[in-house]
């Protein structure tokens, strides 16, 4: 009955935020977080997985991550911070190509490989980094997240941040 209330209360909340976009009243890139958290939280109604929410500070340390990302060309997640540790999730792809939903619709194909069982062995392929990204979108004890994009010459970058991280070691996902 819960999960059928939090599918519903998702559709609805996407149909709310689509509406003045199909009505053309404002573009999608204004609807920039709710449209990161309608992508994320779908995927964790499926499971009866509590919604995120948008953490603005997270998102602030996002974008200086994906600025970081975009102005060097690189791509590798960003060093922890053993006082306030922060999960992540990193894209990056052809400019101006991507839609949010395909960039986070790519971290959640990664359920392809999951198999269940505790970190790191719950991938199917035996390689975390095949199901990292889903895992973190999915883990349990994740409350928070805040996300942000950034171009570089030839790629966008999107960076998700999350509180509390995932993928610890010995734990279940979800």
């Amino acid at each position: 009955m819960a999960f059928r209330r939090l599918r519903s209360s998702t559709a609805v909340l996407a149909l709310m935020l689509a509406a003045p976009v199909m009505m053309g009243a404002v573009d999608l890139d204004s609807f920039f977080g709710e449209r990161l958290l309608v992508a994320h939280n779908r995927e964790r109604a499926t499971l009866g997985i509590a919604p995120l929410r948008w953490n603005p500070e997270l998102a602030g340390s996002a974008q200086r991550w994906a600025d970081h990302l975009a102005a060097t060309g690189a791509f590798e997640h960003a060093p922890e911070s053993r006082s306030h540790p922060e999960g992540e999730n990193i894209w990056a792809g052809t400019k101006g190509y991507y839609p949010l939903e395909a960039r986070v619709a790519a971290w959640i194909r990664e359920k392809q490989n999951y198999k269940p069982g505790t970190f790191p062995d719950n991938s199917v392929t035996g390689k975390v980094a095949d199901v990292g990204h889903y895992t973190q979108l999915m883990w349990r004890d994740t409350h928070d997240v805040g996300c942000a994009v950034a171009t570089g010459s030839r790629e966008d970058v999107l960076v998700c941040r999350y509180s509390s991280a995932g993928n610890y070691v010995g734990e279940r996902a979800f």
